[in-house]
């Protein structure tokens, strides 16, 4: 069992489980995502040992979200009055683009009941960059501390002189030993960890429970490819393409439903599901039951 509770949990309960907006489908009312996570560039600062950008042969791409693209889904959610989170994090830093702070701008101005947060290592971090992102329209930002507890205290020092309460950021350890499991949720990223710094081998059989993040989660990348899931590293499932079509066509498609539903019955045996480690049982039990047969 894993050691680490991410302390964004109870927060997100409220929102996945009890959020729910339902839009027409053919005549059913069905529930929108929830959770719309965006893994706006390809490329990070760092390698840590536990992630995928650590192993051998991974591509680094310092290319970004184009606005043409993010404003296509502010438009479409705007259209549906969205009330959900919408989460700068993925398999990326966000705070190295310079756009980031037009981009969650843009987000409030179009979508003023929304949610939004960011993930950052915090390292290009600052307390002018902490002003700007808010000053943006920024609800909540989660920092993950890599290095020391001393970096800890410097971050919980730099929000607080900056005057945000307890709502409005999480500092999380992820400096903490492999004991400590480094203070993440461990996961093998559905099968990318085998050639890791830190391995993790792939599941011989499937685990035998649901998981129900792929019910309330729209996992959008820079690309506008949208994945089945955030844990889906190496984009095995790709619903579709915001480029070329709505979220509600990607989101409510025959293939992303028939997934879903596949999961809800604890049927994981398909790619990459089949050699993931994730339980997937934490959140989204009530929204999944929309989606199965």
């Amino acid at each position: 069992m894993n050691k680490y509770k991410d302390p964004n949990i109870e927060f997100k309960k409220l929102t996945v489980e009890n959020n729910f907006q339902f839009i027409d489908v053919d005549g059913k009312y069905l529930p929108l995502p929830t959770e719309i996570e965006i893994s706006e560039s390809g490329t990070c600062n760092r390698k840590c040992s536990f992630c995928p950008r650590s192993a051998t042969g991974f591509e680094d791409k310092k290319e970004f979200i184009s606005n043409k693209l993010f404003n296509k889904l502010c438009d479409e959610l705007n259209s549906y009055n969205y009330f959900g989170t919408i989460r700068f994090s993925g398999f990326v830093e966000p705070l190295i683009d310079k756009n980031i702070y037009n981009l969650i701008k843009n987000a409030r101005e179009k979508l003023p009941l929304v949610n939004i947060e960011l993930v950052t290592n915090g390292d290009p971090l600052n307390y002018k960059r902490l002003g700007r992102i808010f000053e943006s329209g920024l609800n909540k930002i989660l920092i993950s501390v890599y290095d020391s507890e001393e970096d800890y205290f410097k971050f919980v020092k730099l929000c607080e002189d900056y005057g945000l309460d307890e709502k409005q950021f999480i500092v999380r350890k992820r400096y903490l030993s492999e004991d400590d499991d480094f203070g993440i949720a461990l996961s093998n990223r559905a099968g990318m960890m085998t050639d890791a710094e830190y391995k993790i081998d792939v599941l011989k059989e499937p685990l035998n429970n649901p998981c129900y993040i792929p019910s309330y989660t729209f996992f959008l990348d820079y690309q506008g490819d949208v994945l089945i899931c955030p844990h889906d590293w190496g984009k095995k499932i790709v619903l579709g393409n915001f480029n070329f079509q709505s979220l509600k066509e990607i989101w409510f498609s025959k293939k992303a439903i028939r997934i879903r539903s596949l999961l809800n019955q604890a049927n994981r045996n398909f790619s990459p599901c089949n050699v993931c480690d994730v339980e997937g049982t934490l959140l989204g039990e009530n929204i999944s039951k929309f989606f199965s047969k």
